[in-house]
């Protein structure tokens, strides 16, 4: 049974300790995060990144590297970052998703309409031609002197 709202009841504090945040603009900002991670320009940077990485904890100064050989801080990082970029990957191709359904069904609402005038037009046309035959034909048979009555076709 549906709980139903009672004056004499206060109402709890909706405050939350959550944070808020508009899915609008962070659906727009994983967008844009997608959209950049499937660039060359991406892929060149990241590149150079692991390149770099590679190279200065592997041949720089022994007493300024941060990653020995194994580089598990690499392997961390780039986990770190595919761990984000997978959920934001997923958000942005769900609403293209949305967006491209919405599309669809705006698509076929117009070509019903589309469809609905022309059967309609195909209508009038054919309604045109059967009268503009029965006035040649009236017309003619005026010309010609035969009572339009006594034809049977």
């Amino acid at each position: 049974m549906a709980t139903r709202s009672r004056l004499e009841i206060p109402r709890e504090s909706r405050r939350s300790i959550r944070p808020s945040y508009d899915p609008e603009v962070f659906g727009r900002i994983s967008e844009r995060f997608a959209r950049f991670i499937g660039t060359a320009r991406f892929l060149v940077y990241m590149t150079f990144f692991v390149a770099t990485w590679v190279i200065w904890n592997s041949i720089g100064p022994e007493n300024l590297r941060w990653d020995e050989y194994p580089f598990i801080f690499l392997t961390l990082l780039l986990s770190l970052q595919a761990s984000y970029a997978a959920p934001l990957i997923l958000l942005a191709q769900n609403r293209q998703a949305d967006r491209d359904r919405v599309t669809s069904q705006e698509d076929r609402a117009r070509d019903e309409r589309n469809l609905a005038v022309t059967e309609f037009m195909v209508r009038e046309i054919a309604a045109m031609r059967t009268e503009l035959v029965r006035e040649i034909k009236e017309i003619l048979d005026e010309r010609l002197g035969t009572d339009p009555k006594s034809n049977t076709k």
